[in-house]
């Protein structure tokens, strides 16, 4: 189909945000862990998604989070944000796994 050259090199950042996407709609049980085999095009691709979008979505979150923590009823929410923000802000290199074995995967 592509040629390696050729090949689009925006896959892994449609992948991360497909990640988050997935995490913001139900993050309640999950948690993030960081890859140790992510090497260093993650590091360079969180770097680039740091500039491009990564503050704002994270700045989103914080603000978002606060509000909701302002009711009672949106306190479960607003930790939720919280929980959303490291892996808004560097997403490239991290899982997604259940809180009950967020070592297993180490």
């Amino acid at each position: 189909m592509w040629r390696d050259w050729e090949r689009p090199k925006t896959i892994p950042f449609g992948i991360a945000a497909f990640r988050i996407g997935v995490y913001a709609l139900w993050p309640f049980g999950y948690t993030t862990v960081e890859r140790r085999d992510a090497g260093a095009p993650s590091c360079v691709g969180n770097v680039l998604w740091l500039i491009l979008a990564g503050w704002w979505l994270a700045l989103t979150h914080i603000v978002t989070g606060v509000a909701l923590c302002i009711t009672i009823i949106g306190i479960p929410f607003g930790i939720a944000n919280f929980k959303l923000i490291p892996v808004s802000l560097l997403p490239l290199g991290r899982e997604i796994v259940p809180t009950d074995q967020p070592f297993a995967t180490r």
